[in-house]
């Protein structure tokens, strides 16, 4: 039986583990990876199991807990532990982040129970070459901003490292003083994972951009591989020196990126309509589709 003493807060030490784990069975969504559970841990409260060769991940936010499906092979005795645990432990909706792969494993087993679309953490995920190149007339305008940008703001580009790591943390204070992350407790947290990535690029294995403007840095961005076809943007924060600073930090993402991977994972708008119509201006390839169950669903299979 699957109890709450299965599970263990994530925390760095962690991370031979996840990545041995993910390389046998790839991840498609960002809220699974290392770097999110750890970056965003004092937000989140992430904490996991490691039972019978699987991962099962747990959430809790504002006192209301929430579980992922397994992450592993198919195990219908671990899957009915779970669902018994979400009964026990979860919210009203306790299950979530049923990708494709979990959502068919669900309704093979369980072939009653609704799976209800979470159209607000649907990721994005374009192909790479596009959002380098912004190929044809569904990109005019965001070309000619970009443009205009790179023509006003003669920006230069350069890795986060150990060198301007001190720059992009004052950044990162610049960015919330005009954000009011005070008053925003969510972009406090935000602020806190950013930091946390920068601190720890080089244990969880970051790639990370910034852009020189007007002598200082105005934009960043961090990123990782999720899986063997996909790169991940963690994190893609820009101050407003210069209009269509956000549109060249994502380029110079792309470009860096290209060659070696097919799609970027820009993840979720969480339901933000501002944050929606930015990212579907950019014409995604495709969305990794997610769903979740309901507490009144999963009772009644009991």
């Amino acid at each position: 039986m699957l109890t709450p003493a299965d599970f263990s807060p994530v925390t760095l030490e962690d991370r031979p583990l996840f990545v041995s784990h993910y390389r046998r069975f790839p991840q498609v969504h960002s809220d699974n990876t290392f770097t999110n559970m750890v970056c965003w841990e004092r937000y989140a409260h992430y904490r996991f199991a490691h039972v019978r060769d699987s991962i099962i991940i747990s959430s809790t936010i504002d006192g209301r807990t929430k579980f992922r499906p397994p992450i592993g092979r198919h195990d219908p005795e671990l899957l009915e532990d779970l669902i018994a645990l979400c009964l026990q432990e979860g919210d009203d909706a306790p299950l979530v982040l049923l990708d494709a792969e979990a959502r068919a494993r669900i309704a093979q087993q369980y072939p009653d129970l609704p799976l209800y679309p979470d159209r607000n953490y649907f990721e994005y995920v374009y192909r790479a070459e596009d959002l380098a190149k912004l190929p044809g007339r569904q990109y005019l305008n965001i070309r000619r901003q970009l443009n205009r940008f790179r023509k006003n703001c003669n920006p230069m580009v350069e890795e986060i490292g150990d060198d301007n790591q001190d720059q992009v943390e004052e950044f990162l204070r610049e960015w919330c003083e005009w954000k009011n992350c005070d008053g925003e407790p969510f972009l406090a947290y935000e602020k806190e994972a950013v930091l946390c990535a920068i601190s720890h690029l080089q244990e969880l294995e970051l790639s990370g951009l910034l852009l020189r403007v007007l002598g200082r840095v105005g934009a960043i961005s961090l990123f990782e591989p999720l899986n063997d076809t996909t790169t991940v943007v963690h994190f893609e924060k820009g101050l407003p020196d210069c209009e269509g600073i956000y549109k060249a930090i994502n380029a110079e993402t792309a470009e860096r990126v290209k060659d070696r991977f097919e799609y970027i994972n820009r993840e979720s708008d969480m339901g933000v309509s501002g944050l929606r119509e930015a990212k579907l201006r950019y014409h995604p390839h495709h969305m990794v589709e997610v769903f979740y169950a309901t507490r009144d669903d999963l009772e009644a299979l009991i």
